[in-house]
């Protein structure tokens, strides 16, 4: 859905992006990852035109923006961060406006937009002025905006920015939905505990360069050198601790009450045969998972010590 080939970005005597490459497929939510100034938002504003590349292709859906522009606009749904809003017009009235612009017939615009409306929580402020709505309200007002013409990508550049918790929770549901129908999303952001609940796949960006992209629980094992399983017994701890002392672990366990953190180098197979073994040796277990590192742990092994 996302084709990104060798992207480079050159404002004067400064390399912005530097042969970027990535991919979104279809049904994935990708989060582009990097500090203030690593190149994120010059990249997603040469993926909607707003900017010309030094060189490099982007393809969304499978158009070339460069060939065909006016086509890529009919796909793509963009929400830049601090967008800019008509603050004189009743919320019903932006999203009308906004929907003749996309031609959207007038006899289906008006239960297009209460049913945007509704998606974001922002039905009771249908008559309200837009000059009059909170950072975070105008926020959800464009992602109902960006949503209208039913898009097959959005991007969306810092989206929580202004949320409060519940505005935070509403947005990831509509992420998570439009992805889950099909969809490929990218979000831009430096705010690593905002994208660790629902990203699929990240591309982390440092001073215009991709340091590492793909799968989360990829990168997370390549990255980390290991993972953990999290184990909480019933009982039969002594003959857990047997077990864990002969296996292929790094290093002991870590209690905490009567959880287990154990490092653990082997795949799913290995995992599966560990928990047999645990099992059939009558050890009563009543959770047993990999445990997932967050995106920050990541993004501070390999470096990025600027993350905020």
């Amino acid at each position: 859905m996302i084709s990104v080939r060798d992207l480079r970005i050159d404002y004067d005597n400064l390399c912005a992006v530097q042969d970027l490459t990535f991919s979104v497929a279809e049904g994935e939510v990708f989060g582009l990852i990097g500090p203030n100034g690593a190149g994120k938002t010059s990249t997603m504003r040469a993926m909607v035109g707003l900017l010309a590349p030094t060189y490099g292709s982007i393809e969304i859906a499978g158009i070339n923006i460069h060939e065909e522009p006016q086509a890529v606009g009919q796909v793509l749904g963009f929400m830049p961060d601090f967008p800019p809003v008509y603050d004189d017009l009743l919320v019903w009235e932006f999203l009308d406006l906004f929907a003749a612009s996309y031609f959207i017939p007038k006899p289906r615009r008006r239960p297009e937009i209460v049913h945007r409306l509704e998606q974001v929580g922002l039905t009771g402020k249908t008559n309200s002025l837009v000059g009059e709505l909170s950072r975070g309200m105008r926020q959800r007002l464009m992602l109902a905006k960006t949503l209208l013409p039913e898009p097959k990508v959005l991007l969306l550049d810092e989206p929580a920015s202004g949320l409060d918790p519940h505005g935070r929770a509403q947005m990831k549901q509509v992420i998570r939905d439009f992805a889950s129908n099909g969809g490929a999303v990218l979000i831009s952001s430096h705010i690593l505990s905002e994208m660790d609940e629902f990203c699929t796949s990240i591309g982390i960006m440092q001073r215009g360069d991709m340091i590492v992209s793909g799968k989360v629980d990829e990168i997370a094992a390549k990255v980390m050198n290991q993972s953990m399983l999290r184990i909480e017994l019933v009982s039969g701890q002594e003959a857990f601790r047997k077990i864990i002392a002969r296996y292929r672990v790094d290093a002991e366990p870590v209690q905490t009450g009567r959880c287990y953190d154990v490092p653990f180098n082997g795949d799913d197979r290995a995992a599966s045969e560990l928990l047999a073994e645990l099992v059939s040796a009558g050890v009563r277990i009543s959770s047993f998972t990999r445990k997932r590192e967050s995106l920050e742990d990541v993004f501070l092994q390999i470096g990025a010590k600027e993350l905020s």
